[in-house]
C-alpha cells in the first residue's frame, strides 16, 4: 500500500511525464498548447483528464451554475455529435446529469480504461496512450465547433 504522500507524488510524476511527453506536440491550429491543463476558453467547460487505480479517463465536463444552462449547452453537444463521433470516435458516453467529484450535478461526456494503475510504472505508456489519442482528436474537434459556445 502506498500513503497519500507516496500516492500524491506518484500522480504528480505521471502528469509531470505526460506534460513532457506532449509538450512538443502543437494543437490542430499549430499552437503550443499545455495538454495537461487544456483551457476550453469557454467558461463552464471543462476538458479533465483522470488517472487511478483501477482506469484513466478524459471528459469534457459542463459545469453552470443553473440546471437550465447546462442543458442549453449539453443540447449544443448534441447538436454536434456526429461531428464528434466522427473526429473523436463514438466510444464515448453521454450523461446529462451525473455528479463530479464535490457532488455538484454536471453533464458529461467521457471516455475510460479500465485495468490500468497509475501507481504501476509499467501502466503508465497505456495511459499516455489513451490520453494522447483522444486529447488530441478533442482539441482537433474542440477548434472546429468552439465558436457554437462562445
Amino acid at each position: 500500500m502506498y500513503s497519500k504522500a507516496e500516492k500524491s507524488n506518484i500522480k504528480k510524476e505521471f502528469w509531470t511525464a505526460f506534460g513532457m511527453y506532449m509538450k512538443p506536440i502543437r494543437n490542430a491550429d499549430g499552437e503550443t498548447i499545455n495538454w495537461v491543463n487544456y483551457k476550453t476558453g469557454v467558461k463552464h467547460i471543462y476538458f479533465r483528464m483522470d488517472a487511478g487505480t483501477k482506469q484513466c479517463s478524459i471528459a469534457i465536463e459542463i459545469k453552470t451554475p443553473t440546471s437550465e444552462e447546462r442543458k442549453i449547452v449539453y443540447d449544443k453537444f448534441i447538436s454536434l455529435k456526429s461531428i464528434f463521433n466522427e473526429v473523436c470516435s463514438k466510444d464515448w458516453t453521454w450523461i446529462e446529469n451525473t455528479y463530479d467529484e464535490d457532488a455538484k450535478v454536471v453533464a458529461k461526456i467521457y471516455s475510460e480504461k479500465n485495468g490500468v494503475n497509475v501507481m504501476k510504472k509499467e501502466d503508465w505508456p497505456q495511459i499516455i496512450s489513451f490520453f494522447k489519442g483522444r486529447l488530441i482528436k478533442l482539441d482537433e474537434f474542440w477548434l472546429m465547433v468552439k465558436v457554437n459556445f462562445e
